[in-house]
């Protein structure tokens, strides 16, 4: 049982913001307000809060000196710096006790980049009163924002505007940058508060253009992370297509002919493949002519994947001596992609070789170049044909047979040994070199190749003479060096692998050496290339190539050999079989291969031949991605750390697209994936909240599939920038005030008046189990007595007593 009591006695919360956006100043004035406001407490009772994006846990005494206790995210920097006043107003109603008035104290700047503070205050029964932190006050210059239209037309001039926030007054430079280049650049005089500078500008060629904006030689300034940002536009317009080449001079004749199609082609050798995704998205189509995998790294090679399986990039690979198996493509993401593979078995009629791997296994080894060393001799085995033989020899500061020359047809048995390579000690390279030769010398072979891998000589030896007694044995020596400059004696090493007549490589990155054993393993084995004069053969029709008079074509001179994959659609090969043009769709994508060249090597007769350019742009034109639909459009609202991603989709008669499955494919800054259903919000339009977070570029895919057309796609690239939190604002007064209004709180009070009684009442249950418990004792223990005194018997005595005192005789 209880008893219903109604009370006015708060219980006080205090919830003191520190999250990056509060400075010393405001640190200093809030630890000031509870340092006062404990003084004046007395017997009231509160507990302590603290919060970022995270929320400390609450303490019922008071913290001690600072007086603020930060919430982990703020101590560790692990969390994304955000300022969530939802989260800490429903925290600390929470903890509030049944039967007193909950009265939250907020010490802030009143700045949240994330959550919605006004609808806590709505929902929850709290009194919010707020103190106003300080902003800081050392002199500071921001970019704040970086404003311009998501997308224009090709051509069609525009608007850059940057927002420039200052707390004094100074001047400095603002530059624009668009990729790597400035195009302009403007000295101006700031004012406190917000200065807007307007840049006029235009894309002729990019499909997705990057512009910077970065401000330089300020008188004062704190942070300089925060004196630039960036802004993505995109653009409609001709077809754009990317072409690699190891030597660019030899594709200009595929270039010009592509312009001449109303195609834009952009030539680069292989420094200029892009890194990045949004690099990628400026085209319909990446050619690579000619490029071995050497040459890209792992990190180009993923985002080229992601870029075509994702976002339906197309993808052409050209042949030449440096590409497929050749190029050493080998188990790498773009062999993934391809629609041929380069792991193929050899002819019959093809001569056997003899190759020896000779790995250096000593201490520096250790680790992952080891690791990639066993990697790369297992592909090796995988790639030779049953009628090869192979050996493997290891060394430290002494030789080591790891495997016995033999034919690769024992793959599973030479891979295990492999395996079992394990570092040892020293190094000595030169007696593994000469086990390698008098492997060699002894066996009956047509070709007989070494590769040699170490990552330095610490013991001498006759190498440049051993390598010529190599050569004149008919052999070829390759190298492999491994590490940095310093660490290998580079002049020697290259000297053995000219002296041998094989090719020499430095790999700084272990993550190289597979690539390099499949390339050197398919050039050694003479297998990979059919030099002999052919007429394409028609195998499948395809519109593509439907009004081209293929029967006109002349000879090609020569392509590398591949197999189709079982998916793979073959529409030209070679007169023995082989495939020259083939196709296939990856993800979202269209892949091909051109087993020939381009240029004047193989194709010298095709650059004349009438039909060359009618040829490549049609073929092209089937690999390339799509361009948006007119019927789809992407708009994408950027709210702190979220984007409002909005799809209108629309009937080719102009009428609304309704219950249609659209959804959102999104790869983060760092290449993760993450699909997301969008809703349906309205007629054709169809709406979802992604959360961002990570600070970089983010790539967006809508695909809309109904029943009455053809799947849709559109794409679309925004930049998540620096956090509202480090931008340079005054404390946000009016929110403040606001947030006190709803709640019935009050604005800016004075640290003892927080204790005073609530003007609004709650009902306090008091349990009376307390008094019944004890008014049940004291009656048990009066019952007990009542039972036990004998009232009757003292009575009696007390009568006959006065009986006989009056003569009264008794019975």
């Amino acid at each position: 049982m209880t008893l219903l009591l109604s009370s006015t006695e708060p219980w006080i919360v205090f919830v003191t913001d520190v999250s990056r956006s509060i400075g010393t100043e405001g640190h200093t004035a809030a630890q000031e307000f509870l340092r006062t406001a404990e003084l004046a407490r007395g017997r009231r009772s509160a507990a302590w809060i603290s919060f970022a994006s995270t929320i400390s846990a609450p303490a019922l005494t008071p913290p001690a000196a600072p007086g603020i206790t930060a919430p982990a995210d703020t101590q560790t920097n692990q969390s994304p710096p955000e300022t969530n006043i939802e989260r800490a107003l429903d925290a600390a109603v929470a903890t509030v006790p049944p039967g007193f008035v909950p009265r939250v104290v907020l010490l802030s700047d009143g700045h949240q980049t994330t959550g919605d503070a006004l609808a806590a205050a709505t929902r929850n029964t709290a009194e919010i009163w707020t103190v106003p932190l300080p902003a800081p006050s050392a002199p500071e210059v921001q970019v704040s924002s970086l404003k311009a239209p998501h997308e224009v037309r090709e051509g069609e001039p525009f608007l850059i505007e940057a927002e420039i926030s200052a707390n004094h007054p100074d001047e400095g430079t603002v530059e624009l940058y668009r990729g790597e280049f400035r195009v302009a650049a403007r000295q101006t005089t700031l004012q406190p508060g917000n200065n807007v500078i307007r840049f006029e500008q235009s894309v002729e060629r990019d499909r997705v253009a990057e512009f910077r904006v970065r401000i330089s030689g300020l008188r004062q300034d704190t942070l300089l992370d925060n004196n630039s940002d960036l802004a993505l536009v995109s653009t409609s317009g001709k077809p754009r297509v990317l072409l690699v080449e190891s030597e660019p001079d030899q594709i200009q004749e595929l270039a010009f002919a592509l312009e001449e199609q109303g195609i834009l082609v952009d030539v680069r050798p292989i420094e200029g493949l892009p890194e990045s995704l949004e690099a990628l998205q400026n085209f319909e189509l990446l050619v690579l002519s000619n490029v071995p995998a050497t040459k890209i790294s792992r990190q180009q090679m993923t985002v080229i994947q992601t870029w075509v399986r994702d976002f339906g990039g197309g993808f052409l690979m050209l042949g030449g001596d440096q590409s497929f198996g050749l190029g050493g493509y080998y188990q790498t993401p773009i062999d993934e992609l391809l629609p041929v593979r380069s792991d193929f078995e050899k002819e019959q009629e093809k001569p056997s070789l003899g190759m020896v791997l000779v790995i250096d296994r000593s201490g520096s080894m250790e680790g992952e170049k080891l690791e990639m060393a066993r990697a790369a001799a297992s592909a090796a085995v995988d790639l030779l044909g049953p009628r090869d033989q192979i050996a493997v020899i290891a060394f430290d500061d002494q030789t080591w047979v790891i495997s016995e020359l033999q034919p690769a047809a024992s793959r599973s048995r030479i891979a295990d040994q492999i395996s079992r390579i394990q570092p040892g000690g020293g190094t000595n390279m030169f007696p593994a070199m000469e086990s390698a030769f008098e492997t060699l010398n002894s066996a009956s072979l047509r070709l007989k190749h070494v590769i040699m891998l170490t990552d330095g000589i610490s013991n001498s030896g006759n190498f440049e003479g051993l390598a010529r007694q190599m050569s004149a044995a008919r052999m070829t020596v390759s190298v492999v060096a491994l590490g940095p400059d310093d660490a290998t004696d580079l002049r020697l090493l290259k000297s053995i692998a000219t002296l041998g007549r094989g090719r020499f490589y430095h790999a700084e990155d272990a993550a190289q050496v597979p690539r390099i054993f499949a390339r050197e393993t398919l050039t050694a084995s003479k297998a990979a290339i059919n030099e002999e004069p052919f007429l394409p053969q028609i195998i499948r029709a395809t519109r593509t190539l439907a009004d081209i008079d293929l029967e006109s074509a002349p000879l090609l001179l020569g392509s590398v050999v591949t197999r189709p994959k079982a998916a793979a659609e073959v529409i030209l090969a070679t007169e023995k079989g082989d495939p020259l043009l083939a196709w296939w769709r990856y993800g979202l994508g269209m892949t091909g291969a051109f087993t020939s060249d381009a240029k004047n090597r193989w194709a010298a007769e095709w650059i004349s031949w009438p039909g060359f350019g009618k040829f490549w742009t049609q073929t092209m034109r089937q690999l390339m991605r799509p361009g948006g639909s007119q019927n789809l459009n992407l708009t994408v609202q950027q709210q702190g750390q979220q984007a409002v991603v909005t799809v209108n989709a629309l009937l080719p008669d102009g009428t609304f697209l309704n219950t249609a499955d659209v959804c959102i494919n999104v790869i983060n800054p760092a290449l993760q994936q993450t699909t997301i259903p969008l809703p349906q919000t309205a007629p054709g339009q169809y709406a979802a909240t992604i959360p961002l977070g990570q600070n970089g570029i983010w790539n967006l895919e809508a695909t809309l599939k109904h029943s009455e057309l053809p799947a849709l796609r559109t794409s679309r690239s925004i930049y998540e920038g620096r956090s509202d939190e480090f931008r340079l604002r005054p404390t946000n007064q009016s929110f403040l005030q606001q947030l006190a209004a709803v709640s019935g709180g009050v604005w800016n009070p004075a640290p003892a008046e927080v204790f005073q009684e609530a003007s609004r009442s709650t009902r306090r249950s008091v349990p009376l189990r307390t008094w019944l418990l004890s008014a049940a004792a004291f009656l048990l223990v009066l019952d007990v007595a009542l039972r036990r005194l004998e009232f009757r018997s003292s009575m009696t005595t007390r009568s006959s007593q006065s009986s006989q005192s009056a003569g009264i005789s008794t019975p």
